[in-house]
């Protein structure tokens, strides 16, 4: 009886420890902390721009020229996340991360930037606040995460303002590329008329439109997974008394 016992315990196979999930290498973390840091401080710096420029001015109107170069920089610095997520330091969607960064840097560039007309409407102080202020909370976030020592307040504020900021953020977007619309079809603006030799047109009013309405099916998408986040996140003693 003992010699089949011996043999059945050899014969079991042996459960192999469960695997810890692996994380950025020690010299991709540094780097990671510090892109997260000068992104911290750049938005920073934009927010500090835009409290002097209207405690100066008294006024919102015209604050978008005193974060202009700024906010270019700093957006435009965004695309770097796709890249992290392309080469896996990051864990997070390349699909998902690509559309969020390239969407703000499709409304910095090809709408605010291309057609100047739009630059003093009061919807694109309302997109650069929430970015602003959305960005300051999400880079600190991911700086205090990647040390161990992420404050509760942070981690608060990261799952908690977007509430409202990110309504705030695209109804400014929306209402930007709205305003836009009359310009671009005024002047042709990136368009391509046929005949060409490409034989090829594109239409960049229809797309401005068509870009309007992604935002129907893509925009409650990015929020409710959010909110999903959120009570994951911010409540898991909760959940884990209903599962027992």
């Amino acid at each position: 009886m003992a010699r089949h016992t011996a043999a059945a315990a050899k014969a079991a196979p042996v459960e192999a420890p469960p695997r810890r999930k692996k994380g950025p290498g020690a010299l991709a973390t540094a780097y990671l902390v510090i892109y997260n840091v000068v992104m911290t401080a750049g938005w920073l710096v934009i927010a500090v721009g835009l409290v002097r420029a209207y405690l100066a001015k008294g006024s919102h109107h015209g604050l978008y020229y005193s974060i202009e170069k700024p906010l270019k920089f700093f957006q435009t610095g965004a695309l770097l996340e796709i890249l992290h997520c392309v080469m896996g330091i990051v864990p997070s969607s390349v699909v998902l991360t690509g559309f969020q960064v390239m969407s703000r840097v499709f409304l910095t560039w090809a709408v605010t930037h291309s057609v100047k007309e739009v630059q003093n409407e009061d919807s694109v102080l309302l997109f650069v606040v929430a970015w602003t202020i959305t960005e300051i909370i999400r880079y600190s976030f991911y700086t205090f995460s990647l040390l161990n020592h992420l404050p509760y307040l942070i981690k608060w504020a990261r799952y908690t303002l977007f509430i409202v900021l990110y309504p705030m953020g695209v109804t400014g977007e929306l209402l930007t590329i709205y305003a836009a619309l009359p310009y671009v079809r005024e002047t042709g603006m990136y368009s391509i008329r046929l005949p060409n030799k490409f034989n090829f047109s594109f239409d960049y009013y229809t797309f401005l439109i068509l870009t309007m309405v992604s935002y129907i099916p893509l925009f409650p998408q990015l929020y409710f997974h959010m909110l999903r986040q959120r009570k994951k996140v911010l409540a898991p003693a909760e959940g884990y008394s209903k599962a027992e």
